[in-house]
């Protein structure tokens, strides 16, 4: 190990050190550490918000204050057939937030995945008129943020619309069938259902710059249209090695120019091998299971541990940095055994992207988060 080598080991373990301290003491969660920069989040499946996971729900009643949920509100769960809502699941996500005083997210609106085909078509199974698909998306959206009212206090209002060079999803069903400017309709109308809610554009790998780009005229076409933008989410899918910390700012920074606020909506960070060459999260991806796609079945390496808290560590120093212009920073789940990444784009590996390993017990990457607080 030469010199520069050995310096930067000790320097991670002396700021992770400085974190377990912060740790230990009993008053230094997440959302405390933050509590003056941004909100603190997670996103939650069924077994959270219903309570029947107890060791999950200590956790995020410990350490978040805000909410996202991973299915619920997504339209095939609670619009499933024409005419036919289902409110059952959602409520309880709604009622654990407002039951533990937590912001609470809608997720999502308008998106071309997980979205039945009925949506799109008539009984004959061909594609509906723009005014008939507009029609349909009013009544969801008016249905969907009429109900939740004063309680979902901000939006996912359209998910995933741009590809990777910036450029509208032109395979998009709601692109082919309204155009354009469907997405100024869905926010209008979510604007209109519930106009003391916050509306957010969602997306990934808006770091890169073409697609960062498309955003950014994306937003303004929406300002220039009247819509109360009110923040753009970053997905935060991030790999060991990409984005680059200068990317994640440069990002941040495009985006506050415009007057609105940045979040981290869904942030995990896959330190397993790469499968693709994508640096996407589109769920449609797969990929083959193969020698070495997996090799940490048995645990972390403490060596790999260290690497993954010095990615947090990094990222965080840049978020505590541009805190004026953030929000939110929600992580897409609470504990390894949840993150999605265990069965994407791969099925069946073992994922370490959480601050939280499958124990429910703190990685040290919580320390190293935890570092990068100011006094508040």
């Amino acid at each position: 190990m030469n010199f520069l080598t050995t310096s930067l080991a000790i320097a991670i373990t002396l700021s992770v050190a400085r974190g377990l301290c912060m740790a230990d003491d009993q008053s230094a969660t997440l959302k405390d550490a933050f509590k003056n920069d941004f909100l603190i989040g997670a996103a939650l499946n069924e077994s959270q918000f219903e309570e029947t996971d107890p060791q999950a729900v200590a956790l995020i009643k410990a350490q978040f204050n805000t909410i996202s949920p991973e299915n619920c509100l997504k339209w095939e769960s609670v619009h499933p057939n024409p005419g036919q809502y289902d409110f059952s699941t959602a409520d309880q996500y709604v009622a654990f937030g407002q039951k533990n005083n937590m912001f609470i997210v809608g997720h999502n609106l308008v998106w071309h995945s997980q979205t039945p085909n009925w949506v799109f078509q008539d009984t004959n199974g061909q594609a509906i008129s723009r005014d008939a698909l507009i029609a349909r998306m009013r009544d969801h959206i008016f249905t969907v943020v009429g109900r939740y009212k004063g309680k979902i206090g901000g939006w996912d209002v359209v998910n995933e619309a741009l590809n990777e060079d910036g450029t509208l999803r032109t395979n998009s069903p709601w692109e082919k069938i309204i155009g354009d400017d469907y997405l100024v309709k869905a926010f209008q109308f979510a604007h209109e259902a519930d106009p003391d809610a916050q509306l957010y554009y969602n997306d990934y790998s808006l770091e890169n710059k073409p697609k960062r780009d498309g955003a950014v005229a994306l937003i303004k076409k929406l300002q220039a249209a009247g819509i109360p933008i009110y923040a753009v989410g970053l997905q935060g899918h991030y790999k060991m090695d990409w984005p680059s910390t200068n990317d994640v700012d440069v990002t941040i920074k495009a985006f506050a120019a415009l007057g609105i606020k940045v979040s981290i909506t869904e942030l995990d960070i896959d330190l397993l091998p790469a499968a693709t060459s994508s640096q996407g999260a589109d769920i449609s991806m797969n990929a083959r299971y193969r020698a070495g796609i997996d090799p940490y079945t048995n645990g972390l390496p403490a060596s790999v541990q260290q690497a993954l808290s010095q990615r947090y560590q990094d990222l965080f120093k840049v978020w505590v940095a541009d805190r004026q212009s953030m929000e939110r920073i929600t992580f897409w789940g609470v504990t390894d055994a949840q993150s999605w990444l265990n069965n994407w784009p791969v099925s069946g590996r073992t994922a370490y992207p959480m601050l939280f390993g499958r124990d429910y017990q703190a990685k040290p990457a919580l320390a190293a988060v935890l570092s990068t607080a100011k006094n508040n």
